[in-house]
């Protein structure tokens, strides 16, 4: 029953959260003014600069922001118990996440739309742009790589998931285009839209796409380059033509999927069998640090920071609509995040079927799963667990185990490749942008832009081997690279709310937190690289390290003494 009440809870505090704090933020600290000209409307283009509906632009951030993040992040955390990270997850999306998003994409609705590596240049100084520019591209390359491969893994676990999650492609360019007709209803042309997303579901568990060996790749590296050549295509397109009416469709499909899943809840009421603490299980690095960079996009995510101004602000067509699309997708990403603990900590018990076709129940079957470390590694077994747990909720309210397992992966599979989508869009803009400032003209444009961000992901994927996974080898750094971008980004907009005269404790707090856990886990990490010979997550984590100790000292130095002669003229205010 203990699910039952975490729901409910979560549920409330969330809304509450949403219609108390978030206001705060967005009309105290933030001054969010409907009268203010926003970027979508000042420097339309019809390309990346789109005034959107907040219903449409929320579907296409929280997609983006979300990805396999808030699945991966607590089937993982749960292993040092469901009590410290449900806290993590809940306090952490509130008071940090949610904080962290809303200010990136305030900052950046104030800044012309830039991104958050810009907007350092912009409010601080000149050489911080350049550090932090350095980060954001080796944390988007490790991004586009890893989501590269976790679709890849699900195409190949889930061979009915493949022809689903490729329909949803012609199905949202069509409706985008009726959409830009602007002559039909949206609800209808939605409700279709949906209702064909689901029909190629059907149709994928009746027509699975198992992928063969091709010229020595495996499956896997096989639909890494595939997905590697879609993203190039699709992110140089007009934001109209696929991303905005995909994302669009895709929260629809995440409100479907919740709605499942919390009925299930309800219907099932599993027991939560994994242990409430469980701060020291077998081979696992120490709670103390590692539940906070490992839950990551649950509670809060640097990455968020580049969506929200990379995408998010050219397309916000008011300011206020900031506090839904940047507050309200955050917690609705922790509200996620709390379906998954569940899933993992009790509906992976209701059946759980090992290796040798054993099926277990109960406290049984989360110990077989997460007995230690190394039981419960590797991206296919966070993943399963969660897409096994959330079947056998579903299938508590009659819909087939299969049909839920099918659901769920093609879930997954989605939203992966929203956030593959956008990270390579955005690094196209970090790129050009840097571009600029290195005087490398050919660059500047879109195409060799985005050639060299899927260039410098392909190699990384085929770095040691066929089968795509070489990212794997920069895995252990994601979490602290990631929640350092966090830090990062909230020092940025901290010095900014200073010098707007308003409340900057608000951001500068969470900033400090987060960059204290991930400085520790991050030394804790080059330690066990080093011990294991793994040369290129040693050498960029090093960079890592040394960037956020330079980036730190010198922000709070900034702090503390005021506006740097080197920064480059801001705009907006």
């Amino acid at each position: 029953m203990e699910s039952i009440l975490i729901i409910v809870v979560a549920g409330l505090g969330y809304l509450v959260a949403y219609n108390t704090y978030g206001r705060y933020l967005s009309r105290r600290v933030f001054g969010l003014n409907v009268d203010n000209l926003t970027p979508s409307r000042e420097l339309e283009d019809g390309v990346d600069y789109v005034p959107t509906k907040k219903q449409v632009i929320f579907g296409h951030h929280f997609t983006s922001i979300a990805g396999t993040g808030p699945i991966v992040g607590p089937a993982i955390g749960i292993i040092w118990g469901w009590v410290p990270a449900l806290l993590w997850v809940f306090l952490g999306s509130i008071f940090m996440g949610a904080v962290h998003d809303l200010g990136a994409l305030v900052i950046s609705l104030r800044h012309k739309g830039h991104t958050m590596a810009e907007i350092t240049g912009m409010v601080m100084n000149r050489h911080m742009k350049i550090m932090f520019f350095i980060i954001v591209f080796l944390a988007l390359l490790i991004v586009i790589a890893i989501f590269g491969m976790v679709i890849a893994i699900i195409f190949d676990m889930y061979p009915a998931a493949v022809l689903p999650v490729w329909l949803q492609i012609p199905i949202a360019i069509v409706m985008g285009r009726i959409i830009l007709d602007g002559t039909a209803n949206l609800t209808k042309v939605t409700a279709v839209a949906v209702a064909a997303m689901y029909g190629g579901i059907a149709l994928g568990y009746y027509l699975p796409v198992p992928m063969p060996e091709i010229a020595g790749l495996p499956a896997t590296g096989v639909w890494t380059v595939l997905l590697l050549i879609y993203a190039y295509i699709v992110s140089t397109l007009s934001v109209t033509t696929l991303l905005q009416p995909r994302d669009f469709i895709n929260a629809w499909q995440l409100i479907v999927v919740m709605v499942l899943l919390v009925v299930g809840i309800f219907v099932a009421a599993p027991d939560m069998v994994a242990p409430a603490f469980n701060l020291s299980p077998e081979g696992a690095p120490p709670w103390m640090p590692f539940l906070f960079i490992t839950i990551a996009c649950g509670a809060i995510s640097g990455f968020h920071c580049l969506v929200s101004s990379g995408t998010s602000s050219k397309q916000v067509e008011t300011e206020p609509d900031a506090r839904f699309v940047g507050y309200g997708s955050m917690l609705t990403e922790g509200f996620l995040a709390t379906i998954v603990l569940i899933a993992c900590g009790g509906g992976l018990a209701l059946a759980y079927t090992t290796a040798d076709g054993q099926v277990l129940t109960g406290p049984a079957a989360f110990a077989t799963h997460y007995g230690s470390w190394m039981a419960s590694s590797g991206i296919g077994s966070k993943v399963g667990a969660f897409v096994e747990g959330s079947a056998n909720m579903i299938a508590t309210i009659g819909l087939p185990k299969e049909i839920g397992v099918v659901l769920m992966g093609v879930f997954v599979a989605s939203f992966a490749g929203t956030t593959l989508d956008t990270s390579v869009r955005l690094q196209r803009y970090v790129i050009s942008e840097l571009a600029v400032d290195l005087k490398i003209e050919a660059l500047r444009k879109p195409h060799p832009a985005t050639l060299l961000a899927v260039i410098t992901a392909m190699g990384l994927a085929f770095y040691n081997g066929a089968g795509g996974k070489g990212a794997l080898l920069l895995w252990p750094l994601f979490g602290s690279i990631n929640q350092l971008l966090a830090g990062l980004a909230l020092i940025v907009i901290s010095y900014w709310l200073k010098q707007q005269g308003r409340n900057y404790i608000v951001t500068l707090l969470p900033s400090l937190i987060i960059l204290v856990f991930t400085s520790w886990a991050l030394t804790h990490t080059l330690s066990s690289l080093y011990d294991g010979g793994n040369i290129p997550g040693l050498l960029i984590g090093s960079i890592a390290l040394l960037l956020q100790i330079w980036l730190t000292i010198e922000g709070l130095a900034l702090m503390l003494r005021g506006r740097d002669t080197d920064a480059i003229p801001a705009t907006g205010g």
